[in-house]
């Protein structure tokens, strides 16, 4: 396992995104833009829009609007209400289903390198909960010697590590102390929380923050900072952490490495249609999926 001294997170390649004016090189066809455009305003208001108001904000001929969302509603994209006001449909969950089900975390992440040309100077790994454990599912090893080796398939205990902490802050505290009813007896160091109690502190503070920290909790000398990835749904369904040598965190106290998850996460988040969430996020309680980790 290696670590940055006083390096940046490499160029990693964009999340992909719908078509803006800069691709000028892609036909677009006029009338598909103006029906995701109407789609994605109608997304991002979140309730019911008068024809009137969509005709408004999106600087069409009322006609035009109109035609557009006969045909939406036709097809079962958009709904139409009593007083004439339009809601997203129930046919765009398919389209979000079928994503999320083509959408593999481990591999979006090792994607995010595959312009880098080299290892990153900091390691940067991604886990999954998996009981009260963070599975490492995917590492990507920087070019100097850490003295600790993450590899696929490694567990840590959840609560000690930076990529762990970032997934439990996004429980509920109920759902974290029932996670943990058995106690928190694996320790590594003289660091790290000791009860439950003192968990659910630190969650709270790295909810408030939104990043966590693991400062010597998994190995003498060696410090993380972890963020939460989040998929379509906004459920945290994978952590990232970026590890170093703590004797490296320079003057900024490690800002850049902070920033480095973070962007990491945000990039990460976006491949999976979903976005990092601000700090003080409230938890929410994750949705059970059948086979998945627990």
């Amino acid at each position: 396992m290696h670590t940055a001294a006083h390096a940046t997170l490499p160029s990693v390649r964009p999340p992909p995104a719908i078509a803006t004016a800069t691709a000028t090189a892609i036909a677009i066809v006029p009338a598909v833009s103006r029906a995701l455009t109407l789609l994605d305003r109608l997304a991002q208001q979140r309730e019911p829009m008068s024809l009137a108001l969509l005709t408004s904000e999106l600087a069409l001929p009322k006609s035009s609007v109109h035609g557009l969302c006969n045909t939406l509603v036709s097809f079962g994209y958009l709904r139409r209400q009593p007083d004439g006001a339009f809601l997203i449909g129930p046919r765009v969950m398919s389209l979000a289903e079928a994503f999320v089900a083509g959408t593999d975390v481990a591999q979006e992440f090792n994607a995010l390198w595959a312009d880098a040309g080299a290892a990153p100077e900091e390691t940067v790994v991604l886990s999954v909960l998996s009981g009260t454990d963070a599975l490492y599912v995917a590492v990507r090893n920087s070019a100097r010697p850490l003295g600790l080796a993450f590899n696929v398939g490694m567990r840590l205990p959840a609560y000690l590590s930076g990529s762990g902490k970032a997934m439990l802050a996004q429980r509920p505290p109920d759902e974290v102390r029932k996670l943990f009813s058995a106690g928190l007896h694996t320790h590594f160091t003289r660091k790290g929380p000791r009860e439950v109690e003192g968990l659910l502190k630190e969650l709270a503070a790295t909810r408030k923050r939104g990043y966590s920290i693991d400062d010597e909790a998994v190995r003498e000398g060696v410090y993380s900072f972890g963020a939460s990835v989040f998929d379509a749904s906004g459920e945290a369904v994978a952590g990232v952490g970026v590890v170093i040598n703590k004797a490296l965190l320079g003057a900024d106290r490690g800002d850049r490495h902070r920033d480095a998850v973070l962007k990491v996460a945000r990039l990460l988040s976006g491949r999976l249609g979903g976005h990092v969430a601000g700090p003080a996020a409230a938890p929410r309680a994750r949705r059970r999926k059948a086979g998945g980790a627990a």
